[in-house]
C-alpha cells in the first residue's frame, strides 16, 4: 500500500508540474499534504515536514549568499573581461558560443559541486546569450550535460555516495569508468555542436560593433554605482582575487559552504559598496532571484520529508526489486544503467544510493554479479545526467532559477540529450568491461 502511495505521489507531482497545472512550489506542498493525509500520517506530518526543511536548510542558505555574491560580481563587472574575450573568439557566432558553454562548464565543474558550477557558468554566460538572442533552454541544457558528466569525478557527490553505500573504494568505481566519462564529454560536445548549429541557422552570425574594450559595456545588464560603462571595472583585481580564494576554499573544504559564501559576500559588499544605503540596494536588487530559488528548495524539503519519513521510499524500493524477473538477474548492471536516469525523477540521490542501490546490489550478488558493477552502472545516469532533471535535487532549481526557464520546459528539452549521454556512456562501459551484459 505504501509503495502504491509513493508511486502515486511522485506521478501526481510530475503531472501537475509538467502539465503546468500548478507551480513547482505549490505542487510540492499540496502533494505532500494530500498524500500524507491519505496515508494516515496527519498526526506526524508536521514533524516530517520540519525534518525535511532542516535537511535542506544549509543548501537554501548557501543559495541565498551564493546568488548574492555572484550577483554582486556581475554588478561590479567581474565577468565582463572574460565575456569580452569569449566574444572576441566566437565573433557573435551562436555555434561557437554554445560550444564554448560546454567547455567552460567542464572546467568550472572540476570543483565537484553542481550548485556552484551552475552559479558560476550561468552568471558568466547568461548576458552573452541574452545579447545574441540564443534560446535560454540551450544554455540550461548544455550546462546540465557538461555538469552532469563532470559530477562523476572522485570528489563529486554521486561517486562518494555510491562508494559509502556499497562499502567500496572510490578508485574501484571511478578508474574503470574513465573511458565512459571521456565518451560522455565527447557526446556533450557533439550535442552542443548540434544545438549551436541549429541556433546559427536560426539567428545567423551576429555582428557586434566595437572593440574588445567595448564588449563589457555592450553586455552590461546592471547599471550600478560600482561599474562605469566603457571603462575597466573598479576593484577588478580585488574581486577576482576574492573569488579565486573563495573557489579554492570551497574545494579545500575548510568551512561549510554556506559560511564561506556568507563571509565572501559580506567582504565583497563592504569593499565595493561601503555605504549602508548602497549595500541595501544591492541586496534588494537580487532579492527576486534568491527568494524564488530558496523557496523552491524549502518546498522540496517539505515534499521529501513526507516522502522519506512515511517509508514510502523504502516500500517503493522493495517493490522494484521484487518485480525483477529471474532471467534479468545476470543483466542487472545494464538494467540499472538504463533505468538510473528515469529513476532520478522518483528518488533523490540519497534515497537512490542509500535506499535502492544496496538492495539491488545484494540482489545482483545472488545472480553472481559483482556489486561494484552495480555501483558503476548507477553512476552512468542517476546523479550524472539525471540530477539536472530531477525535481528532488535542489541544484536543479538553482539552474532554472538563474536561467529563468520553466521547469517543465527544461525537462522536456533536456531529457533526450541527457538520456543520449547515458546510452553513450553505457555502451562505452560495456565495451571497456566496466560493466557486464
Amino acid at each position: 500500500m505504501l509503495s502504491l502511495l509513493g508511486f502515486g505521489m511522485i506521478a501526481t507531482f510530475l503531472f501537475l508540474v509538467i502539465s503546468k497545472r500548478l507551480s513547482v512550489v505549490v505542487a510540492f506542498i499540496f502533494v505532500a499534504i494530500l498524500f500524507g493525509i491519505i496515508g494516515g500520517f496527519s498526526a506526524d506530518m508536521g514533524n516530517m515536514m520540519m525534518n525535511g526543511i532542516l535537511k535542506v536548510a544549509p543548501t537554501a542558505i548557501m543559495i541565498v549568499f551564493a546568488i548574492l555574491y555572484f550577483g554582486l560580481m556581475i554588478d561590479v563587472g567581474l565577468f565582463d573581461p572574460m565575456i569580452s574575450r569569449i566574444l572576441n573568439i566566437v565573433k557573435g557566432d551562436p555555434l561557437k558560443v554554445v560550444m564554448a558553454t560546454a567547455v567552460i562548464t567542464m572546467l568550472v565543474g572540476l570543483d565537484g559541486d553542481g550548485s556552484s558550477t551552475f552559479l558560476i557558468t550561468v552568471s558568466a554566460l547568461l548576458p552573452l546569450y541574452t545579447k545574441l538572442g540564443i534560446n535560454r533552454l540551450i544554455l540550461a541544457c548544455v550546462i546540465s550535460l557538461s555538469a552532469g558528466v563532470m559530477n562523476m569525478i572522485p570528489w563529486g557527490g554521486p561517486l562518494v555516495r555510491a562508494a559509502a553505500s556499497l562499502q567500496l573504494e572510490v578508485s574501484d568505481l571511478f578508474n574503470p569508468l574513465i573511458p565512459a566519462i571521456a565518451a560522455g564529454l565527447m557526446w556533450t560536445l557533439f550535442s552542443a555542436y548540434l544545438l549551436g548549429k541549429r541556433e546559427k541557422a536560426r539567428l545567423g552570425t551576429i555582428h557586434l560593433k566595437g572593440s574588445s574594450m567595448a564588449f563589457a559595456e555592450q553586455l552590461s545588464v546592471h547599471e550600478t554605482p560600482g561599474k562605469t560603462p566603457g571603462k575597466p571595472p573598479k576593484l577588478f583585481w580585488f574581486n577576482a582575487l576574492l573569488t579565486l580564494c573563495l573557489m579554492t576554499l570551497l574545494v579545500v573544504d575548510i568551512l561549510p559552504i554556506p559560511i564561506l559564501f556568507a563571509i565572501a559576500f559580506a567582504i565583497a559588499l563592504f569593499v565595493n559598496f561601503p555605504h549602508p544605503k548602497e549595500q541595501q540596494e544591492r541586496i534588494l536588487s537580487h532579492a527576486n532571484s534568491f527568494v524564488m530559488v530558496s523557496t523552491l528548495v524549502f518546498a522540496a524539503g517539505i515534499f521529501t520529508g513526507v516522502f522519506t519519513e512515511t517509508k514510502m521510499m523504502d516500500a517503493m524500493a522493495n517493490t522494484i526489486v521484487s518485480l525483477t524477473p529471474e532471467w534479468l538477474g545476470s543483466h542487472l548492471p545494464l538494467v540499472v544503467a538504463i533505468t538510473s536516469l528515469p529513476l532520478s525523477f522518483v528518488f533523490s540521490p540519497d534515497a537512490y544510493y542509500f535506499g535502492i542501490l544496496p538492495v539491488i546490489s545484494h540482489t545482483a550478488a545472488n545472480f553472481g554479479v559483482d556489486p561494484v558493477e552495480i555501483g558503476r552502472a548507477a553512476l552512468l545516469g542517476h546523479s550524472t545526467t539525471g540530477f539536472p532533471l530531477s525535481p528532488l535535487v535542489p541544484a536543479t532549481f538553482i539552474l532554472i532559477g538563474l536561467v529563468e526557464v520553466d521547469f517543465g520546459e527544461h525537462q522536456k528539452f533536456l531529457f533526450k540529450w541527457a538520456f543520449g549521454t547515458t546510452i553513450v556512456m553505457t555502451i562505452t562501459a560495456i565495451l571497456t568491461n566496466a560493466i557486464s551484459l
